[in-house]
């Protein structure tokens, strides 16, 4: 059975105009996985839209993600993307060698609610491909591959790796597999990855018990030994949750502000580059 090692209940702040609580990094990343927000907006009727959410910043050398729970996200970026993703869907960016993007609410975002909620998650990209050319990959909920519950409770959609045998959409440099989950009160299932996986679980809202006796509440996040392949959970409400599990990279991280390279020195030339133009300018209309 893979075990509890830790519930870390983070801490807030913001980021934009979205209230966050941090989850990761903690003492350390819990490689591959960099970075963990759980990010709230409620759009404000006073403020123009175009100014709501994160404006244009950089990143390089991982993958930057959001996994959409409500609202939406208009995602713009230097390489000329210009989109949008509802509820349910996922912005999957490999910065590469480096891009610049926002990430905006909707036009729309009043007509379908009024909230935009998220998770921003990172994951480190192996050295090799860490200057490769950025790629941006968007899934929509009904592109996205879905496993249900035997019991017909639980929602589990899958954007990347594979669960159960139903492998995701989007291609990754990394092991990593990613999913987004809606139980209703008592719905369970039991989840198998590689004992040598670092896996997380994420609630956003309800309660979930794992293995029968640890409580994961919202948000917290339940961090895993590496001491088995199974854990089960048992939804004790509505809940919204989000389960990663990914292979560790035996590679040095040298990490500052918006880029993830190997070592000091990559960091130093991410940020001349930056500064030089080289990772494209991108002007919000």
């Amino acid at each position: 059975m893979k075990t509890v090692k830790q519930i870390i209940n983070g801490h807030a702040t913001n980021v934009g105009t979205i209230k966050v609580q941090e989850l990761l990094p903690a003492e350390q990343f819990e490689n591959p996985f960099l970075l963990f927000h759980h990010g709230i907006a409620v759009a404000d009727k006073q403020v123009p839209i175009p100014q709501q959410g994160v404006g244009p910043h950089p990143h390089r050398g991982f993958s930057a993600i959001s996994f959409i729970y409500k609202g939406g996200v208009h995602h713009r970026d230097s390489r000329g993307n210009n989109h949008v993703v509802y509820a349910g869907g996922t912005q999957w960016i490999h910065a590469g060698m480096g891009i610049i993007h926002s990430e905006r609410v909707p036009a729309d975002i009043f007509e379908i609610g009024g909230v935009q909620e998220l998770l921003q998650v990172w994951v480190n990209t192996p050295a090799a491909h860490k200057m490769d050319q950025p790629h941006y990959y968007p899934a929509t909920a009904a592109q996205t591959p879905t496993v249900v519950s035997p019991d017909g409770l639980i929602t589990l959609r899958v954007p990347s790796g594979e669960l159960n045998g139903v492998k995701g959409i989007i291609p990754t440099f990394t092991k990593v597999t990613t999913i987004m989950g809606e139980a209703k009160k008592g719905g369970q299932f039991e989840f198998s990855f590689p004992s040598a996986y670092q896996t997380i679980l994420y609630v956003l809202e309800g309660s979930i018990t794992i293995n029968g006796k640890d409580q994961t509440n919202a948000k917290q996040m339940a961090l895993f030994n590496k001491d088995g392949e199974n854990f089960s959970i048992t939804a004790n409400e509505e809940t919204l949750f989000f389960v990663g599990s990914g292979e560790p990279m035996q590679e040095p991280i040298a990490a500052h502000g918006p880029f993830v390279m190997n070592n000091q020195t990559e960091i130093m030339q991410a940020f001349r580059d930056y500064q030089l133009g080289k990772m494209g300018v991108l002007i919000e209309e």
